[in-house]
C-alpha cells in the first residue's frame, strides 16, 4: 500500500529545504521555517506576497522576504518578533517605509537590506534607536535632508556606499551622483525639518545673545554712573548762627 499523497509531498519539502521544516497551517504557499546554521529562520523569498505575512513564527531570528512584490512596510509590521536579528526586504517595489515600521526592534536587529526597491525617501523615525547595519542600494533616491539624517542613525553594509545615487526626483544638478561625496561637500538640510531645527537653534542662540548685550550696557551704564556720583564733592552742612536770647539762656543755666 502507498503512502498518501501528502506524506510524499512533505517529504519532498523537507528533502528540497535541506531538513527544513514544513510551512505550518496558514503560512504563505512559498514560504517556510527552517534552522540555518543554528538560527531559527523564515523564508518567503519570491513567494509573490504584496504584504507582510502575519503567520511569522515569533522565534525567528533570520525573516527573508526578497524578491516579492511588497509596495510598503506598515507601522509595527514585524513588532511581534522579539528575536529578529536580521531582515531582508531587497528586491521589492517598496516605495513607502512607516516611520514605525521597524518598532519593537531596537534591542534585537542587527542587519537590514533594503536595497533594489523605489525608496525616494524614507522617514528617519524608522532608524532611531535602531543599532543596524543596512543595504541601501539601487534605490532611486531623492538625496534630501531626510536620507542625510537616516545616515547619522545607521551604518551602511561594507561596499554598498557607491550604489547610493540620487535618483529622478533628486535635483536637477544631482541626479546621476553618488550621494556619501554630496554629503561631504554641502549641506542639505538647510531646509525642511533638519533645517528648521538648525534655523530655531540660531534664532535662540541670536535672541539669548541680545539679552546678555542688553545686560552687559546696563551693568557699565550702573557702573559708569555710580562713578560720576562718587566723583562729587560733598557739600558741607550750613552752620546755623546762634541767637542771643539762646547764648543768654545757656549762661544762666550754668
Amino acid at each position: 500500500m502507498f503512502p498518501p499523497a501528502s506524506y510524499l509531498l512533505s517529504l519532498l519539502l523537507v528533502i528540497d529545504t535541506g531538513g527544513a521544516v514544513p510551512s505550518p497551517q496558514g503560512v504563505p504557499h512559498g514560504c517556510y521555517a527552517s534552522e540555518e546554521a543554528g538560527e531559527r529562520t523564515f523564508r518567503c523569498s519570491q513567494a509573490g506576497l504584496s504584504a507582510v505575512p502575519t503567520s511569522i513564527p515569533n522565534d525567528t531570528r533570520k525573516l527573508y522576504l526578497d524578491a516579492n512584490r511588497l509596495v510598503s512596510v506598515p507601522a509595527g509590521a514585524f513588532q511581534h518578533l522579539p528575536v529578529l536579528e536580521e531582515l531582508d526586504l531587497s528586491h521589492n517595489v517598496l516605495a513607502h517605509l512607516s516611520g514605525a515600521a521597524f518598532q519593537g526592534l531596537a534591542g534585537t536587529l542587527r542587519h537590514l537590506d533594503l536595497s533594489a526597491n523605489q525608496l525616494a525617501s524614507v522617514p528617519v523615525e524608522a532608524f532611531m534607536g535602531l543599532k543596524i547595519q543596512v543595504n541601501l542600494s539601487a534605490n532611486p533616491w531623492r538625496c534630501d535632508c531626510a536620507l542625510q539624517e537616516v545616515l547619522r542613525w545607521v551604518r551602511l553594509a561594507p561596499g554598498t556606499g557607491t550604489g547610493i545615487v540620487c535618483g529622478p526626483g533628486a535635483r536637477p544638478d544631482l541626479v546621476g551622483q553618488e550621494f556619501l561625496p554630496l554629503v561631504g561637500e554641502e549641506e542639505l538640510c538647510g531646509t525642511g525639518r533638519g533645517g528648521a531645527r538648525r534655523s530655531t537653534d540660531v534664532a535662540l542662540l541670536v535672541t539669548m545673545g541680545g539679552w546678555l548685550v542688553l545686560v552687559v550696557a546696563y551693568l557699565a551704564h550702573y557702573v559708569w554712573q555710580n562713578r560720576d556720583e562718587t566723583r562729587r564733592p560733598l557739600k558741607r552742612a550750613p552752620v546755623l548762627p546762634v541767637r542771643s536770647e539762646d547764648s543768654s539762656t545757656l549762661s544762666t543755666m550754668v
